[in-house]
């Protein structure tokens, strides 16, 4: 029986064997770029992922990388316990990395040199902190086999070509814009909650509509009323002026008979 191992028999874990081992504000903000790849991809064939082992030599499970996030353009969106390039098709298309303490050294150098290796065609890296980039916001795109900086515009963004999005700091906080309608990302639940809200409001500009149609109405039959008054009163007073006018007349015919 020969001892030689296929492909077939290779196993591929779907975990390094090491902690994240970050703080909770990196975390939040991988699951955060996550959210917002999921949500403006709902519903198309893109597929997005992160902290997950990404394979990218068949034959070799040592060959692999872990991303924060990534996203692959034409890819079935279904749930992956792990990515291989060989299996997919492709590589990712845009790769984020979310820097700190621990992972500055990984994202400037070591991963850079993998991700020009399967050719993803762009990849960010974003310092929370501000205290391990400088910028704390930087990009690259791949020419050729190597990677060249993406230089931001005048505002200081910078254009995400592969998924048409414009990445800036508001403070601190990463910003990424859809630069066809401008319209800053968001996730699921503050879509949601910008809707209620945007539902709050159309109810609230209805109700204030009605309220004003109604003071509206009022105000017409009180301009009506006061009119119908107006005529009133100036009707019981040509009444009086032509009650008096006849008397006026009467005591003249008087005096006139009288003399």
């Amino acid at each position: 029986m020969s001892l030689v191992q296929t492909k077939f028999e290779i196993e591929y874990p779907e975990s390094d064997g090491q902690p994240m081992g970050e703080t909770d504000l990196h975390r939040d903000w991988m699951i955060r770029i996550l959210d917002l790849m999921r949500h403006r991809y709902r519903g198309q064939q893109v597929y997005v992922a992160s902290d997950l082992l990404l394979y990218y030599e068949e034959g070799e499970p040592s060959k692999f990388v872990v991303p924060d996030d990534f996203v692959v353009k034409d890819c079935d969106p279904g749930r992956r316990r792990t990515f291989k390039i060989w299996k997919e098709g492709k590589a990712p298309d845009v790769v984020f990395e979310v820097t700190s303490l621990g992972s500055r050294s990984d994202d400037a150098s070591y991963k850079p040199h993998i991700y020009a290796k399967i050719r993803v065609k762009e990849y960010f890296l974003y310092d929370p902190t501000a205290e391990y980039l400088k910028p704390p916001l930087q990009g690259f795109r791949l020419s050729r086999r190597a990677y060249r900086r993406i230089e931001a515009d005048e505002s200081g963004a910078l254009e995400c070509e592969e998924l048409g999005l414009s990445l800036e700091l508001d403070g601190r906080d990463l910003a990424m814009r859809d630069i066809q309608s401008g319209q800053i990302l968001q996730t699921a639940a503050e879509a949601a909650e910008a809707a209620r809200a945007a539902e709050r409001t159309a109810r609230l500009a209805e109700r204030e509509a009605r309220l004003a149609e109604q003071r509206a109405r009022l105000a017409e039959k009180e301009a009506l009323k006061a009119e119908k008054a107006a005529r009133k009163a100036a009707e019981k007073r040509a009444a009086e002026l032509e009650a008096e006018l006849k008397r006026l007349r009467d005591e003249l015919k008087r005096n006139s008979r009288d003399t």
